[in-house]
């Protein structure tokens, strides 16, 4: 276990305790997309016991609060997401969820405890930063389609004053406890989504000739999407095309007159993004064609790919060496293919989106697990983190 752990930051450990106690309030009472009434009700009460002004926005879940809104510097916006999962807890966690069927399995709950850790450390700080610090607590991030930086966005969060740099985090079991990882440029994917109604002729099973057959045509689609990734792109560009869903027929001797298939589109280049979705019609419309069935195809755009700002990015690298030691801030290799709301903040400000270490040797670990359950002493390495974020952002007087 990293020794440097009860040495690390003097401040974030002072407010272990607050954050052990949010912590296990969130945890204990987790709330899923678009319902987080509750969880809203702590972080507010949470503010008020900081001292910290915040806001509520009319029609979201989310919570706003602001440090220091009458200095001159840079705005560094700090983001937490607050919802759960629909998974029944198996950790055996003295604070484990009340709620069958609903579980902070993502790490949510050490994410939003981090954050009113680094705003305690920041509103209390005896040497105040030159800027304000916005603290954005987002709904809905599970949500999967809109999600909930949208609409807090669309409701000005970033804005009055005008946020300049915006900083987030998400635990990581790949990452050890005690470290944090970062990395320039594109860091997660896009995630869009299609449903794909092939029609056949149906019939009796024993008389496939009379016309097309829904779940053959259904297949060979299957089949032909996944040369979309092996042929028509650049084998350096990541892309991911899953169909994880097939439904047809009631039974062995009838052939349906249709088959449903769903699936997502993984992608990291906004360019890549769009050619994939092109080449899914037609490859899709072409197969469907060649044996006389037709299709109706429905392709939905879900989160952005999430890239980091360069310069942010490095920024706040060199301030998390200051704080946490060199050997503790890792330079994550390869972007991932999952896919995270923080991107739409990213859009409109640069920032970045660090890992949050809680892997432990001899503990395996998996986001969205019933068993998952991050050690408390990631929650000083997150305020921590979190904290000289703001502060590297700061110094760089853009």
């Amino acid at each position: 276990m990293p020794t440097v752990l009860e040495s690390w930051s003097p401040a974030a450990r002072r407010v272990l305790p607050a954050m052990r106690a949010w912590r296990m309030a969130f945890h204990q009472e987790p709330e899923l997309s678009l319902h987080e009434e509750r969880t809203r009700e702590k972080v507010v009460a949470a503010l008020r016991e900081l001292g910290i002004p915040y806001r509520t926005l009319q029609g979201s879940n989310g919570v706003v609060g602001l440090i220091g809104a009458d200095r001159p510097g840079p705005v560094v916006a700090l983001r937490a997401d607050m919802d759960a999962l629909p998974v029944t807890e198996q950790t055996g966690l003295a604070f484990e969820s009340k709620y069958p069927g609903r579980m902070h399995a993502c790490g949510h709950d050490v994410h939003m405890a981090s954050l009113l850790g680094a705003a305690s450390i920041l509103s209390r700080s005896p040497h105040p930063l030159p800027g304000p610090v916005r603290l954005l607590f987002q709904p809905a991030e599970e949500e999967g389609g809109q999600g909930g930086a949208g609409p807090m966005i669309a409701r000005g969060c970033l804005e009055d004053p005008r946020v300049d740099f915006v900083v987030g985090q998400h635990v990581e079991p790949a990452v050890p406890l005690g470290s944090v990882g970062w990395k320039t440029g594109p860091f997660m994917a896009a995630a869009d989504k299609f449903r794909l109604v092939v029609h056949g002729h149906g019939g009796h099973a024993s008389t496939p000739h009379q016309g097309p057959d829904a779940v053959v045509v259904a297949s060979e689609i299957v089949v032909a999407l996944q040369t979309l990734v092996s042929r028509i792109r650049d084998p350096l560009d990541p892309v991911v095309v899953s169909v994880g869903s097939i439904h047809g027929g009631t039974r062995d001797n009838i052939l349906p007159t249709e088959v449903v298939l769903e699936g997502t589109v993984r992608t990291l280049n906004p360019t890549t993004r769009a050619a994939m979705e092109a080449a899914l019609r037609r490859r899709v419309r072409s197969v469907a064609a060649s044996v006389g069935a037709t299709v109706r195809l429905q392709y939905v755009h879900g989160y952005p790919p999430l890239i980091n700002e360069p310069e942010a990015t490095r920024t706040v690298a060199r301030a998390l060496v200051q704080e946490l030691g060199r050997d503790h801030v890792v330079e994550v290799e390869h972007p991932v293919m999952g896919a995270e709301d923080f991107s739409r903040f990213l859009e409109r400000v640069p920032g970045t989106f660090l890992r949050l270490g809680v892997g432990v040797p001899g503990r395996p670990a998996s986001l969205h697990s019933a068993t998952f359950a991050p050690d408390e002493r990631a929650l000083v390495v997150g305020a921590a983190t979190l904290a000289a974020a703001a502060e590297g952002l700061q110094g760089t007087g853009r």
